[in-house]
């Protein structure tokens, strides 16, 4: 499904292309030259480059279409720093737009000028894995020529008709910026209201009907592990804007509240969802052994999920699904043509369900307080079932009543869960006047549960013999379903060995055989294998080894005393046996003392027991879905930081 994307988001996504460049006179426009004779601040140590200016100008006219001149320059201060030095513009062939200029120059620090237009500019489809997108790209890349201290700017004149009257502006990324600035224009008598977030409160300059965002000397987005999104923490404006009264300006939609979302989304795409003859029977033909609904709505869902992903963004700026018609005929189609042909033969079956607008790849995109279909980026389905059907992913809802929430896209996720990066995110139900914004299901830690056993024999020499048999549910089985499934065979192999090496050094293996139960949503591990010098002998007389044998995996990276962004927590659970038979001829003369670690956010608890010449060791780790305060990571610190060190402790065996 398409979003709309920001210039930042343009420049990411613009691939490396080739770029000639001849030499230019003295038409460098006066905003680069002054934004390149700016003086450059002090940086942090590993700034790639600094934003010098980064603007827009909407202008709106009175039939609500847009023409929007951007202004972009950057100095780029290491070689990474080199990927900035694109230009990009987008604009929809669908809602008549266009690209009328984009010109770019890179001037070099000895004040030498390169100048690039027409003949190096490409136009590409937005999203390179569409088949075909009416979101396109003109791009200029000038990656290949940048140097360290040069300066790259370009301008762009982009015209379009809107399919809001909406308008959205990132402030921040991943450089720092000196001055980033969006200005309004609007027809006479039109107004427009504004939202900052992540960011304090930010009125406009307001000079007749020209209205001005406008934030200085902004800092980088520091990217660390198990944070949101960088769209999460950036701040950012959104922007609404139109006439006095909405008649001035029929052609306009415009959304006050979420249920007027829900009867835009419903109006569009539950047309497309009506059944034909054959996907009626083929409907019937899949459930047919089906005994109950969750049986019946499962063996839709795998058939749905069984379709080849191919996207074709056509039609109201890649929201209007295609027929489920098409889609079955096709046996192909993206999120939205999915959850389409899914309602359609759930129709079929008397079966009601709703499209679900939802983000997906950050669970605190989504901000209730900003009505627009603009921040979804996919779509699920939620299933109205009875009573009589249980799964982790059904939410009761206040006037629709039981909905069971589906993604149709992920391969790897069967019906009754959801990923992982969609539980907890606000999504909006589309049902017409019933269809509202509600936060979609956390399944709870133990409902991904990871089982491990592990049988080892530790001889006198050090070497181990040991059989793993893993048995994993809900999202850690879909997460090793991914793996298995995106991988050769022997390419997970050898991720299973390098895993298991990683705790027994130098192990030997002879069997590794994983089960996907992907239907009942599970995944099993087998593993036997050896290794030679697992125990540590010291002076023939002690033999030192950690009764952890294998990393717990789905460990939180924790780095640095300090944190500036919040700690995104999963839902997840794990629990470990293992069974060490001692050699013959030594005790334990050393045994950690058991470990009980309890936090709003989870709890770890490690015991040990020696009993008929055998140590049996457990592990617990229970972890909720939160995300956690940048305030309060001293607390996931000290909790994990405590479960480490629980996990690197060893046992030691002295010989009798």
């Amino acid at each position: 499904m398409l979003r709309r994307l920001n210039l930042f988001a343009l420049l990411v996504l613009a691939s490396a292309l080739p770029a000639s460049a001849r030499a230019a006179g003295d038409d460098v426009p006066a905003w680069l030259r002054q934004a390149a004779a700016a003086p450059a601040p002090a940086h942090a140590k590993g700034v790639d480059g600094v934003i010098l200016n980064d603007e827009s100008t909407i202008t709106v006219g009175e039939d609500g279409r847009t023409t929007t001149v951007t202004t972009f320059a950057v100095r780029m201060l290491t070689r990474a720093g080199y990927e900035r030095a694109r230009a990009a513009a987008q604009y929809n062939t669908d809602n008549g737009g266009k690209v009328s200029e984009l010109r770019a120059w890179l001037i070099r620090a000895d004040g030498s000028v390169r100048k690039y237009g027409k003949d190096e500019t490409v136009d590409r489809i937005v999203g390179t894995g569409n088949l075909y997108d009416e979101a396109r790209l003109k791009l200029i890349d000038a990656t290949r020529d940048a140097e360290v201290g040069a300066v790259f700017g370009f301008q762009s004149t982009a015209e379009e008709r809107p399919w809001f009257p909406q308008a959205e502006w990132w402030f921040q990324g991943d450089m720092p910026s000196l001055v980033s600035r969006l200005t309004l224009v609007l027809p006479a008598g039109w107004r427009a209201t504004g939202a900052v977030f992540n960011a304090p409160k930010l009125d406009p300059a307001v000079s007749g009907n020209s209205y001005t965002w406008e934030m200085r000397n902004l800092p980088a987005v520091e990217d660390e592990p198990s944070s949101p999104s960088m769209r999460s923490l950036a701040a950012h404006l959104a922007v609404k804007y139109g006439p006095p009264s909405p008649a001035a300006a029929a052609s306009l939609r415009s959304f006050d509240t979420w249920t007027d979302v829900s009867r835009w989304y419903t109006e569009l795409a539950d047309p497309q969802a009506a059944p034909d003859d054959p996907i009626a029977l083929k409907a019937r033909e899949l459930t047919a052994g089906a005994k109950t609904e969750l049986e019946k709505i499962r063996a839709v869902g795998r058939y749905v999920q069984s379709l080849q992903y191919v996207s074709i963004q056509i039609g109201i700026g890649g929201y209007r699904p295609h027929t489920a018609v098409q889609v079955f005929a096709k046996q192909y189609g993206d999120c939205k043509d999915k959850a389409t042909l899914m309602r359609a033969m759930l129709r079929a079956l008397r079966v009601e369900s709703y499209a679900v607008l939802i983000y997906s790849g950050d669970r605190t995109r989504v901000r209730e307080e900003w009505v627009s279909p603009g921040q979804f980026n996919h779509c699920i389905v939620a299933v109205r079932v009875s009573d009589e059907t249980k799964a982790p992913a059904v939410i009761q809802h206040a006037t629709l009543g039981r909905l069971l929430i589906f993604d149709a896209t992920d391969p790897s996720t069967p019906v009754g869960d959801l990923p992982d990066d969609e539980q907890g995110s606000f999504a909006l139900i589309a049902a017409g006047d019933g269809g509202t914004l509600v936060r979609m299901p956390v399944t709870a830690p133990e409902e991904n549960m990871l089982r491990r056993e592990v049988e080892a024999g530790l001889a006198a020499d050090g070497s181990l013999t040991a059989t793993l048999r893993e048995r994993r549910e809900g999202q850690s089985a879909a997460e090793a379903r991914r793996m298995f499934k995106g991988l050769a065979p022997s390419d997970f192999t050898r991720i299973i060995e390098r895993w298991v090496s990683g705790g027994a050094t130098g192990a030997k293996f002879s069997k590794i055989e994983p089960a996907d139960a992907q239907a009942e949503g599970r995944f099993a591990l087998d593993v036997e294998f050896t290794a030679s010098a697992y125990g540590q002998s010291m002076q023939d007389r002690l033999l030192v080894f950690n009764p952890a044998v294998l990393a717990r995996g789905g460990s939180v990276s924790i780095s640095g005393a300090t944190r500036k962004h919040p700690v995104v927590l999963e839902s997840q659970a794990f629990a470990e046996t293992v069974r060490f038979k001692l050699p013959d001829g030594f005790a334990v003369d050393e045994m950690p003392e058991a470990v009980r670690v309890d936090s709003d956010f989870g709890s770890y608890t490690a015991s040990y027991e020696v009993k008929d010449g055998q140590l049996l060791y457990t592990r617990r780790l229970v972890q909720r879905a939160t995300t956690v305060p940048a305030e309060k990571y001293a607390d996931v610190r000290a909790f994990f930081g405590r479960v480490r060190a629980s996990e690197e402790s060893p046992v030691v065996l002295t010989r009798k």
